[in-house]
């Protein structure tokens, strides 16, 4: 089935011009996200020399959920003390970053605007994972595209099914609001669960949920690659 064509689009080979992208509802967005990440490293910093512990778990905990994906991260953050407000907090703030600064790029992109390479060839494979997902979401329309982000599968979350909505040739407005409204109901479960699940691993040790997570990324992702290689070309 053919992807549907969004109906703004530059010129094929368009030079990326920061003005006129920033200019863009687009640009805007990706605005709020660089603003929205500003302040919270700011935040990290200015806190460093009166909570070093804590801002060094908020820290890590970030990166993991950058790294390794949402689950390793909050897992990270109860392994280490933090309740449940900093660990929701925290996680809330880098997947409404993600999305708002990663869509807006991959819209100009789409559209025809040369980005740098070491954006560009991310970009595309995220792409390509939407893509493969694209059909089935498609049938349910919204409802779909918010499952999808909620649920918790290799490859799902906020970043591709902001691709999808785009994909299913949905407004901007409403990409990101179904697309973070299934990220926080997420977030919000998933702090529930993991509470629970790392009071009652805790006497196998402290990080015991976080490391089986960490194994269980890291086999999804061997699986990923031997699946890419097995594929036969083109």
């Amino acid at each position: 089935m053919p992807l549907p064509r969004h109906p703004e689009r530059h010129p094929p080979s368009t030079p990326l011009e920061w003005r006129s992208a920033f200019a863009s509802p687009e640009g805007r967005w990706l605005a709020l996200g660089a603003l929205l990440a500003a302040a919270a490293l700011l935040s990290l910093g200015a806190a460093a020399p009166w909570w070093p512990e804590q801002t060094l778990t908020l820290a890590a905990m970030s990166g993991l959920n950058l790294i390794i994906g949402r689950a390793a991260g909050m897992a990270y953050g109860y392994a280490n003390g933090l309740d449940h407000l900093p660990v929701i907090a925290c996680n809330v703030i880098v997947e409404t970053v993600q999305v708002l600064v990663i869509y807006p790029l991959f819209v100009l992109s789409c559209r025809q605007w040369l980005l740098p390479g070491w954006l560009a060839a991310p970009l595309a494979r995220l792409r390509a994972s939407a893509e493969s997902s694209h059909a089935a979401v498609r049938r349910f329309g919204v409802v779909g595209l918010f499952v999808f982000v909620f649920m918790p599968f290799w490859m799902t979350g906020p970043v591709v099914g902001s691709f999808i909505g785009y994909l299913l040739g949905l407004r901007t407005r409403t990409t990101l609001a179904v697309v973070l409204a299934g990220t926080y109901v997420a977030i919000a479960v998933y702090a529930l669960f993991l509470d629970e699940v790392d009071a009652w691993a805790s006497t196998y040790g402290r990080y015991a949920v976080f490391l089986a997570l960490v194994a269980l990324a890291a086999v999804a992702m061997l699986v990923q690659r031997w699946r890419g290689r097995s594929r036969p070309p083109g």
